[in-house]
C-alpha cells in the first residue's frame, strides 16, 4: 500500500514540472510579440508618406482644375461707363483677339492698355469675374478744348484726336508749340476763374516758340499777357477792368498787359455816320 501511495504522489507532481517547463515557452510568445510590433519611427514614417500622398493628390486635383480653368473661354463680356463717344460692342471687338488663349490666359494689362489707346478712352479698368465674364469700365475723354486744328485736350491737358464728326466750335480752341498743352491748358483754367465772375469768357488761347501768351475773350477782345508774370498781369486786368473799362467792354479791341505798372488799352474807332 505504502509503494502505491508513493507512486501516486510522484504521479501527482508530474503534471506540475510539465507545467513548469512550459512556462519558458510562454514568456518567449510573449517576448515575440512584442517584437513585432512595430516602432515609433516607423508609425510616423507611415504618417508622413500618407499625408504626402494626400497633398499630392490635392496639388494633381488643383492642377487639373487650373488647366481646364486657363482653356476655358469667356463667355460673357460686360462693358460698363457713361459712353458717349465710343460703342460698346467697339470695345468688345477690340478685346476679343486677347481672350483667344482663354479666361485665365488673357493679359488683362495689355487689354486695358488697347482700350486706352482708342481716341476717346481717357481710362479703363479690366477684371475677371467668375467663372468665366470679363467686365470693363470705361472712363471716356472730357474735351475741354479744341486743340490745333484736329486735336483736343482733356482736363489734364493730355491731347486726344478723333476722326468723329461733330460740333465742337463752342470749345475754346487752345494752340501752341509740341509739349506746351499742359502748362497752356493750367493757365486757361486759371483764366476762366479769374474771368467769369467779371462776365468774360475765353474763346483761343495760344503760346508761340518763346512763350508769349495771347488770350481771344468772347466780343473779339484780344488780350496780351507775354512770356511772365502771368498771374501778377492778369490780376491787374481785372482790378483795371471792374474800376474802368466794365463800361466799355465793346469798344475795347486790345488790352497789352505786359508793363511793368500798367496796362495799354487800345479802342476800336468809332465807324462813321451814314450820310456824313
Amino acid at each position: 500500500m505504502l509503494g502505491q501511495r508513493k507512486k501516486a504522489a510522484a504521479n501527482v507532481r508530474r503534471p506540475r514540472k510539465t507545467r513548469s517547463r512550459n512556462r519558458p515557452v510562454q514568456g518567449a510568445t510573449r517576448n515575440a510579440r512584442v517584437l513585432a510590433r512595430p516602432s515609433p519611427s516607423m508609425s510616423v514614417w507611415l504618417n508622413r508618406a500618407l499625408i504626402l500622398c494626400g497633398v499630392c493628390m490635392v496639388g494633381a486635383a488643383a492642377t487639373q482644375a487650373y488647366l481646364s480653368l486657363k482653356v476655358l473661354p469667356v463667355q460673357r463680356i460686360t462693358v460698363t461707363g457713361e459712353l458717349e463717344h465710343t460703342q460698346a460692342q467697339v470695345v468688345q471687338d477690340i478685346v476679343q483677339p486677347g481672350l483667344a488663349g482663354g479666361f485665365l490666359s488673357a493679359d488683362l494689362q495689355q487689354i486695358r492698355r488697347q482700350l486706352e489707346g482708342l481716341p476717346w478712352i481717357y481710362e479703363a479698368s479690366v477684371r475677371r469675374r467668375w467663372p468665366a465674364a470679363l467686365e470693363i469700365n470705361v472712363v471716356e475723354e472730357r474735351p475741354i478744348a479744341r486743340w490745333g486744328s484736329d486735336g483736343f485736350l482733356n482736363h489734364e491737358g493730355g491731347v486726344f484726336r478723333s476722326g468723329k464728326l461733330g460740333d465742337w466750335s463752342a470749345l475754346p480752341r487752345l494752340s501752341g508749340p509740341v509739349g506746351s498743352a499742359p502748362a497752356l491748358m493750367a493757365k486757361y483754367q486759371r483764366l476762366i476763374e479769374m474771368l467769369s465772375p467779371l462776365g468774360l469768357s475765353v474763346e483761343a488761347l495760344t503760346i508761340d516758340a518763346r512763350g508769349q501768351v495771347e488770350a481771344m475773350l468772347d466780343g473779339g477782345m484780344q488780350l496780351v499777357l507775354g512770356q511772365d508774370d502771368f498771374l501778377n498781369r492778369l490780376h491787374r486786368f481785372v482790378l483795371v477792368y471792374n474800376r474802368e473799362l466794365q463800361g466799355r467792354r465793346p469798344d475795347i479791341e486790345r488790352v497789352d498787359l505786359r508793363y511793368a505798372n500798367g496796362i495799354a488799352v487800345a479802342f476800336r474807332s468809332t465807324p462813321p455816320v451814314a450820310g456824313l
